[in-house]
């Protein structure tokens, strides 16, 4: 009976121990559009949804569009209504994988890595390659990238009036700390 129970404690805890995937309700996606010498064109999304899959690297993400916040409200809402017009379009989603992926070799500095995957914008899905750093912290890992991606690529139209305002190539980063 005693040998039973030890084995029947011994599954449990490989079955709860062998944790397939690591995620996140609350990354932060974070952009800049600006322009030198006009205002500063930034928003931050602090409620990104992230997970990773231990064991293929695969990373996906979404974000409400809607969250984004930026430092004037009239911004915000020609973000939401003009440019994103987040009522039709109102997730942006990322799907890919981390080339050599191994949670094995991620250690407590950060490692780079390649990834590679689609990202979707405004309803249009685009091929997308940036550098990522992982590196293990505490109980969880730490995801750092930078992305750079054109508004036209997207079909993101920016009014004439604007366009020396606002930069065409959109400068994104991302920090989740995925558990």
């Amino acid at each position: 009976m005693k040998k039973n129970i030890l084995f029947l404690l011994f599954f449990i805890f490989q079955y709860t121990s062998a944790q397939t995937e690591m995620r996140t309700a609350s990354g932060i996606i974070s952009f800049e559009a600006s322009v030198p010498f006009y205002e500063e064109v930034t928003a931050t999304n602090k409620t990104a949804v992230c997970i990773l899959e231990l064991k293929n690297g695969q990373l996906s993400s979404r974000v409400q569009m809607k969250d984004f916040r930026f430092k004037l409200s009239l911004m915000e809402e020609h973000f939401n209504k003009k440019y994103l017009e987040t009522d039709d379009y109102p997730q942006a989603s990322f799907k890919g994988i981390i080339e050599g992926f191994n949670i094995n070799i991620i250690g407590e500095s950060p490692k780079e890595f390649k990834l590679k995957g689609d990202l979707k914008i405004h309803g249009k899905s685009k091929k997308v390659n940036s550098v990522i750093f992982l590196k293990k912290e505490g109980n969880g890992l730490e995801i750092v990238a930078e992305l750079q991606v054109n508004t036209k690529d997207y079909n993101i139209a920016i009014p004439e009036i604007l366009r020396m305002k606002v930069a065409e190539t959109v400068q994104i980063k991302y920090y989740f700390f995925v558990k």
